[in-house]
Parts: structure tokens; sequence; C-alpha cells
């Protein structure tokens, strides 16, 4: 693999082209149950978007966490966005027109909650990623979570050094150990933070407020009883 700077759509086409067993690709494939009928499209659009915004713009910091969720990118095409907050990910790179993929009600993740309250915050142009950048299931069952393996990582190495070549991001943030781990096998050095799942949200909230040297204000009860 070998993609010319810039080229955003060779690399949204190299994206869409992986496969791997057990996993679902988002950029090329629908599900049956939860998507529109041109849903891969949509998706390979709101990350054209994004990216596009993202090269004008310039970027401040690339978020990166471990894989898609199925509540959460494998629906939206958008790391650590759920359909409740695609309007928000539009947002951060100037009302970008992104679309949803997805039919019936728009399903809300807990990990995307806390991520866009922090973005919000912010209000910086950071970018989002995963370190393996599509969703990995359990057999069998395809609305599940698991961790990527290895084999698979590596497999996608050239589209993260792509993005951090291309975006050139200040600074790194693995959102996670899982995700630092794997960052380290891939010899990309980044600071961690706390993921936000498994009530480690107000240590996640803190870490990134700490990153960027900003006073965390106070959080809204429901956040403090996710």
């Amino acid at each position: 693999m070998n993609l010319p700077l810039s080229d955003v759509n060779a690399f949204i086409d190299e994206l869409a082209a992986l496969r791997f067993d057990c996993v679902f690709n988002p950029y090329a494939e629908s599900c049956g149950d939860h998507d529109t009928v041109d849903a891969p499209a949509i998706r390979r659009r709101n990350l054209k978007l994004v990216l596009d915004a993202a090269l004008i713009q310039g970027v401040d910091s690339l978020w990166i966490a471990r894989d898609l969720g199925y509540r959460g990118g494998r629906r939206t095409g958008l790391a650590l966005t759920d359909d409740v907050h695609l309007a928000d990910h539009g947002e951060l790179f100037g009302a970008l027109p992104l679309a949803r993929a997805t039919r019936g009600p728009a399903v809300a993740e807990r990990t995307a909650t806390v991520i866009w309250r922090v973005l919000r915050d912010l209000n910086r142009p950071i970018f989002l990623w995963n370190v393996f950048p599509l969703h990995p299931h359990e057999r069998g069952d395809p609305l599940s979570n698991r961790c990527h393996t290895r084999a698979e990582r590596q497999a996608c190495r050239p589209l993260l050094l792509w993005l951090l070549e291309t975006l050139r991001p200040r600074t790194i943030v693995a959102i996670g150990r899982d995700a630092q781990l794997a960052l380290a096998d891939l010899d990309v050095p980044a600071e961690r933070v706390r993921h936000p799942s498994y009530g480690g949200h107000l240590e996640f909230i803190d870490g990134m407020y700490g990153h960027y040297a900003l006073t965390r204000p106070a959080e809204p009860e429901a956040l403090r009883l996710l």
C-alpha cells in the first residue's frame, strides 16, 4: 500500500477494500437489520467530508481508540461517534453535512456521549480514529464487540501512518490502555488517558483537560451517574 499524501479518495478506497473474518467494514458492507440501502456510500462520504475539512483546516490532536463499536462507528463510519452525535462531529470542522446511514431511532453509545461532552468543551480541531478502523465482532454475533487481533492491526498500519503523516497532529492521545499498547506495537508513541467506559468517564475527563492544561468544569449530574 503506497498512498499519495492528501489523496483522500485513495485512502477511503483502501479502507473500503479491507476484508477480515468476523469483521464488519462499514465503508463497504450493509447491515440488513439497521442500514439504509446506500449506507456504505453515506459512511464513505461522511469520512471524506471530515478528512477533507481536517486537511484544509489543520488538526490540533489525533485521538485514537481501539476499534469501531457496534453502537457507534459501525453505524456512522466515524470513530467514537454514534447517531446522536453526528451533528456534533459535523460542527467540529465547520457545519459539515454529515448524514445518518441507519434506519429507525438514533442509537446512543455511552462512550460517545462522554467523548463529545469533552470535545464540545475543548472546541479544538481534533481528528478521531481507531487503531483498527473497522468493527470486529464475535463469531455469529455481528452486534457485539471484540478486540482486534495483532494481524488485523498490522494490516491496517499503513492507513494509520498515512493519517499521521498527512494530518501531522500536534499531539496523539490514546484512549485507553488497549489503544496505547496497540499503538506501541505499531511504533506510534501516544499519551494515554483512561477510557471512559466501565466507570472511567471522570478519569477520562480529567485526563483530557490535563492534557490540554485546562481547568475542568463541573460535569452535569447525568455524567456523574454514568
